[in-house]
Order: structure tokens, then C-alpha cells, then sequence
């Protein structure tokens, strides 16, 4: 049975006394609370802080990073090594999120080769994709979600690929409080297991966790997460509150 992974990408916000206090009060909310993976994301600046606390404290929370570039070290100036993660904590790194993708030319080749090495370097790769809503005007929602998914999973073999988790996030729900319903999100989803099942077979897929993301909140994430296809949810702003995301985190 898939453990729901639920995951807060802060973006750039918060500082990092902001960070420690942010999830000091998250965990006193969840503490106790495991029938859920809880992840979340701070700007990188924020991650020695929130490591350390969490360590100091046995908060048992992932420390995920929101981005990193696929080589160990070298000329790749205001990059962070999936090394550097290591040792500043993280466990979970977002990959290819789609602001990534939209405003800074992230490449689905570019997302293959980072996740290939977040696997090598023992970290849990939170692989994002999703379509705009000019492309999901157009019909092209299919096409290009199994583009995304073929590429960015490209030479994994069927033993890596349970450890991925998959994030549906439709660019078009994204900051906008306009969230995809249920039964959009369960479509997609379940499209993507299909399209996992037809590449490393059906054991592999159904091991496979799948998140959504795009303006969860506590009023929607239990009709999200009750379709069949959908594992947990990358939150975004509301993440930003603990007793908010505190809530989205204990839906049931």
C-alpha cells in the first residue's frame, strides 16, 4: 500500500529564524500524526537551519531541496551538488517544478539528469510535470504529460522508479486559487500510472507515488486525495502556515 506523501514547497519565502519557528509549530501540530509522509521544501538558504533544528529536536519531517544541478561539483556558478544537500540534511529534492521550467529553461533532458542523480546520491526525487492551460485548451494534456514522464524517467530501470514520486501539478492551478477539480486531477493521475505501468511494467507503477499540486487547501485535499491515483499533494502557499498546512497534512 502507497503512504501519502504530502510536501511544502515554500519557494522564496520565508528566512531562516522564520524557518526553525515555521516548522516548530508544524510539529507540534503533526507530532504523533504518521498515517502521512510530511516533507517540506525550504529555499536553500533556510536548509542548515531547519537541519539542525529538526536533528536537535527529533522532529521526524523530510527536508526536501527545490532544486539542484545533476553533477557532484565543478564550474557551475549559484548551483547546489545533490553532495551539498547531503550534508546540509535534505532527504527529498523538487525536480522540475514548472517555474523551472517556465522562467528559467529547464529542459525535460535537464530534469532526466537530475533525477538519475538525486537516485545515485541516496535522495528522493519529487519529478514535477504538467501542462498550461493552452495546452489543455488545445487537447494536448496527454501528449504532453507522457512526453514528460517518457523523458524525465528515460534509462531508470523498474527497481529505481518506486522511489520517485510523481507530481501532477496543471500549470494553470498553480498560485492561481483556481484548483483542478477531483475528478481532473484523478484523469491525469491515472493517465500517468498508465503511462508508468506501459514503461516499467505494472508492479513498478502501482509502487509509484503521485502527488498533485495546485492551490491544495484544507477544504479540497480530502475529496483530492480519496481518488485512487493520487498518493499526496506538493503544496505551495498554504504550506506557509502551519496550522494551515497542518490540516491539508492530517485530511482524514
Amino acid at each position: 500500500m502507497r503512504k501519502p506523501i504530502i510536501a511544502g514547497n515554500w519557494k522564496m519565502n520565508v528566512l531562516p529564524g522564520q524557518a526553525v519557528e515555521l516548522v516548530r509549530r508544524l510539529w507540534a501540530d503533526i507530532s504523533g500524526y504518521d498515517a502521512v509522509e510530511v516533507v517540506v521544501c525550504p529555499p536553500c538558504v533556510d536548509l542548515p537551519a531547519v537541519s539542525e533544528f529538526m536533528r536537535s529536536g527529533d522532529i521526524r519531517i523530510g527536508l526536501g531541496a527545490q532544486n539542484m544541478h545533476w553533477k557532484e561539483s565543478g564550474a557551475f556558478t549559484g548551483e547546489v551538488s545533490p553532495t551539498m544537500l547531503l550534508d546540509l540534511g535534505a532527504t527529498h529534492v523538487i525536480i522540475g517544478h514548472s517555474e523551472r521550467r517556465q522562467l528559467f529553461g529547464e529542459t525535460d533532458q535537464g530534469v532526466n539528469r537530475k533525477v538519475k542523480s538525486a537516485l545515485s546520491f541516496g535522495l528522493v526525487p519529487i519529478m514535477c510535470v504538467g501542462e498550461t492551460l493552452k495546452q489543455r485548451e488545445a487537447g494536448e494534456t496527454e501528449g504532453i504529460i507522457t512526453g514528460q514522464v517518457n523523458c524525465g524517467l528515460f534509462e531508470l530501470g523498474p527497481e529505481e522508479v518506486p522511489t520517485v514520486v510523481v507530481a501532477y501539478e496543471p500549470i494553470w492551478a498553480i498560485g492561481t486559487g483556481k484548483a483542478a477539480t477531483a475528478g481532473d486531477a484523478q484523469e491525469v493521475t491515472g493517465m500517468i500510472r498508465s503511462v508508468l505501468s506501459g514503461q516499467f511494467g505494472q508492479q513498478a507503477a502501482e509502487s509509484v507515488r503521485i502527488q498533485y499540486g495546485g492551490s491544495v487547501k484544507p477544504d479540497n485535499v480530502s475529496e483530492i486525495m480519496s481518488m485512487p491515483d493520487i498518493d499526496g499533494a506538493l503544496v505551495g502557499g498554504a504550506s506557509l502556515e502551519a496550522d494551515v498546512f497542518a490540516r491539508i497534512v492530517k485530511f482524514s
